[in-house]
């Protein structure tokens, strides 16, 4: 028999927030909040260049490919609509820490050696460690992505806009991916369409 698959925790807002706010560094912030606020792979956020980020049209450009960090973007180029702010977090950055640095990647060692190089899969998992460490959640890059596609698919945006915000191969991918939202997400759903009255005695809010 097929085991049954267990979909991944999700992390909440205020964890992905103590998270950000636990980083020391405005590159590490901007990381995670890219993370949280695109649903890109590690990867694909690690091969990005300055060229990718559109702050104008409010959009990252995710496009596979060589990277010499070895980072992976795993789909065709698409396009992630973000809001402002997260471009004033990257402004930030910027002019506070990255400065007259000579590269084309937008996450770069600022500390370590050899300085200005892509930033590694390695150095990404450093950081994971100490901020699990500091802040005793447990989460991975990945929860990031799952969350922002969770949270999505909750406020009622469709599978194949999803779909298209996360690089997945099909819809059936993302439907596959996302089936383990549950009974209390289809009552909001079809309360929401006016198809039920509201939600049942006893049920969670």
């Amino acid at each position: 028999m097929r085991a049954e698959r267990r979909p991944p925790r999700e992390l909440t807002q205020a964890e992905m927030t103590t998270l950000i706010e636990s980083c020391d560094r405005l590159r590490d912030k901007f990381l995670l909040s890219l993370l949280k606020d695109t649903g890109l792979r590690i990867g694909e956020a690690l091969g990005l260049r300055h060229e990718d980020l559109d702050a104008r049209r409010r959009l990252v450009d995710v496009r596979p490919r060589a990277n010499v960090n070895r980072a992976r973007a795993k789909s065709w180029s698409r396009e992630v609509p973000v809001d402002a702010q997260l471009f004033r977090l990257y402004s930030d950055y910027l002019h506070e820490e990255y400065g007259m640095l000579d590269c084309d990647y937008v996450f770069v060692n600022l500390w370590g050696s050899p300085v200005g190089a892509p930033m590694s899969y390695a150095s990404v998992d450093r950081l994971v460690r100490r901020l699990r460490a500091h802040t005793g959640i447990a989460f991975s890059p990945h929860l990031f992505r799952h969350s922002y596609a969770t949270a999505l698919l909750r406020r009622g945006v469709t599978a194949e806009v999803v779909q298209h915000l996360l690089g997945h191969s099909s819809i059936s991918v993302t439907v596959d991916t996302y089936s383990h939202l549950g009974i209390e997400d289809a009552r909001r759903a079809l309360t929401a369409a006016g198809l039920l009255d509201g939600p049942a005695t006893g049920a969670t809010p």
